[in-house]
């Protein structure tokens, strides 16, 4: 079974219910293998974060890289959150008014290559030049 690629996949990128706190907020990266052929995700998520007119923004995207493969067959999903702060600004942004212009897309380059789009719902501020703590993506 190969690695999926960005033409395997659909995605979104949705704020959780009930996942703020402490001036975080969680966000769910979902993949899903819209192919017919069975794929492979692992580690942390490769992306940018994207403007309204598809620009990128700044991205920095943490967290522990050790994962297990995840199987995907056709039609099946796999699931990553991020936190974020949307409003506490760090170094580098901006000290009045929102700290980042607003993502409004996560581009994801999975393991196999290419890219796939995750519109951000709703769209979304990500403060600390754009720094996204994710989970792994899951099993």
């Amino acid at each position: 079974m190969s690695a999926c690629t960005g033409d395997q996949l659909s995605g979104t990128f949705k704020e959780a219910a009930g996942g703020g706190g402490a001036g975080q907020i969680e966000y769910i990266l979902t993949l899903t293998n819209t192919s017919s052929a069975k794929c492979t995700i692992n580690g942390l998520p490769t992306a940018v974060l994207l403007d309204a007119s598809g620009a990128p923004l700044p991205t920095n995207v943490t967290g522990t890289a050790i994962s297990p493969l995840v199987a995907l067959a056709t039609g099946a999903s796999t699931h990553a959150t991020a936190r974020f702060s949307p409003d506490v600004p760090g170094t580098g942004d901006s000290q009045s008014g929102t700290c980042q212009p607003k993502a409004h897309t996560l581009r994801v380059t999975p393991n196999g290559g290419g890219t796939v789009d995750a519109p951000i719902k709703p769209p979304t501020s990500v403060c600390e030049r754009g720094t996204l703590n994710f989970s792994v993506f899951d099993g």
